[in-house]
């Protein structure tokens, strides 16, 4: 039963509740992901079952692609609507052209300051949990790839756009970083992943297909062979 399962997670659940219910489910004894997503995000999660976890880490070096929201206007805590509101401030008008120009000039390689609220370890503690306690510390500069961001709609203040990153990249930290750009403060109010490596969220089964399932003789048609 060794294999990759693509889930399409829902909004509120955590990458790990998703690992968690379906070993439960289905009595696996191991169950990783491929590159998690935060509780408010949704879209393709790659599971790794069995023996195929020891390949989870290739998952994680994978390209991601996504789509979200930003509003711009806003900033929170974390980036993102679970944070608290610190900075609003009125959206000046913006010309679309203006946009695309802001949105072309983060293609290519450029450096990024992880949030706190990451899962980044610190002396083995995740940075989220010193954030909870109010503890921040410096973080380094990472090198991250924008293949591609396309703006898709603007209504002020919201802007829908499509993004394909490379490993390791936040896209709230991204969001607040056009706003800066902007001279407006911004966070990211949806966020849909829709790719990650060669999968895609077309193939994957939401949480209510998966209930429908009854036996891993039943999950096994779903289950895609781990690479070599």
């Amino acid at each position: 039963m060794s294999g990759i399962l693509l889930v399409n997670k829902p909004q509120s659940w955590t990458s790990n509740d998703v690992c968690q219910w379906l070993k439960k489910r289905f009595r696996f004894k191991k169950v990783g992901h491929g590159g998690s997503l935060d509780p408010f995000a949704t879209g393709l999660l790659v599971l790794y079952l069995e023996e195929a976890t020891r390949q989870a880490s290739q998952g994680l070096s994978d390209e991601k692609k996504y789509e979200g929201t930003i509003q711009l206007g806003l900033e929170t805590s974390t980036g993102d609507p679970e944070g608290t509101l610190v900075c609003q401030m009125d959206v000046p008008s913006v010309a679309p052209s203006t946009l695309q120009n802001v949105f072309s000039g983060f293609i290519g390689r450029r450096m990024q300051t992880p949030p706190m609220t990451s899962a980044i370890k610190k002396n083995g503690t995740p940075l989220y949990r010193l954030a909870r306690k109010g503890i921040e510390i410096a973080r380094a500069a990472r090198e991250i790839q924008i293949f591609e961001l396309k703006m898709r709609e603007f209504h002020s203040p919201y802007i829908d756009f499509y993004a394909h990153v490379s490993k390791g990249t936040y896209v709230r930290v991204l969001a607040q970083d056009i706003g800066k750009e902007l001279g407006v403060p911004a966070l990211l109010t949806r966020l849909h992943r829709v790719g990650s490596g060669k999968f895609t969220v077309e193939h994957a089964l939401r949480l209510d297909q998966i209930q429908k399932i009854h036996s891993k003789d039943e999950l096994l048609k779903w289950i895609i062979p781990a690479r070599n």
